[in-house]
């Protein structure tokens, strides 16, 4: 990608997460980057071109994040050591992992734009197979599989879209109170 390019879509993304979807329009990011319209142009295939890159790089950025923390975790010995190792990178300050505001930001799209929605599908898919293959390691029943993955999942969920979004400290010792409930690696 083209730097010009790649601040096309940040610069969508910053938009998105401060006014919504509807302000995510051509003419006010240029305006913000100081770029022509034609420079979007050039980038983009119009809006609707604009829109597909842009529901791309957001998922990208929000499965990417989880499987790089899970990379990064998995030379640890356990399932439970691994999700301890997630732990701190999702509540480190950084907000590389755990981005409410943009969770609550497309999850707000998907409800009105059917392509938005089918990204946010994908999205939750690959963070719970992610999710899964961790806790694969401590247990062969599919069923607690699927559950124990949707346990941190859905409990980051709900701590982005309670209002104002629980801080990354709150998050952290909800984590630490369900870590008992993963299951060591199988033998």
């Amino acid at each position: 990608m083209s730097a010009a390019r790649d601040r096309w879509l940040d610069e969508g993304i910053e938009v998105l997460v401060e006014e919504g979807s509807a302000g995510v329009r051509i003419d006010r990011l240029a305006a913000r980057l100081g770029l022509s319209k034609g420079s979007f142009h050039h980038h983009f295939a119009g809006a609707d071109g604009f829109k597909k890159d842009l529901l791309d790089h957001v998922e990208d950025i929000l499965t990417s994040s989880l499987q790089q923390a899970i990379d990064a975790a998995r030379g640890e010995p356990t399932a439970r050591r691994i999700l301890m190792g997630l732990i701190e990178m999702v509540t480190a300050s950084d907000d590389q992992v755990y981005r409410p505001r943009l969770e609550i930001a497309l999850r707000a799209w998907a409800l009105a734009d059917v392509d938005a929605a089918r990204t946010q599908e994908r999205v939750d898919a690959a963070r719970l197979g992610a999710l899964r293959r961790v806790w694969r390691r401590g247990s062969d029943d599919d069923d607690d599989v699927r559950i124990g993955a949707m346990l941190p999942y859905v409990l980051a969920l709900g701590a982005t879209v309670i209002m104002p979004p629980l801080s990354s400290a709150d998050l952290r010792k909800l984590y630490e109170r369900i870590l008992p409930l993963v299951p060591d690696d199988l033998a």
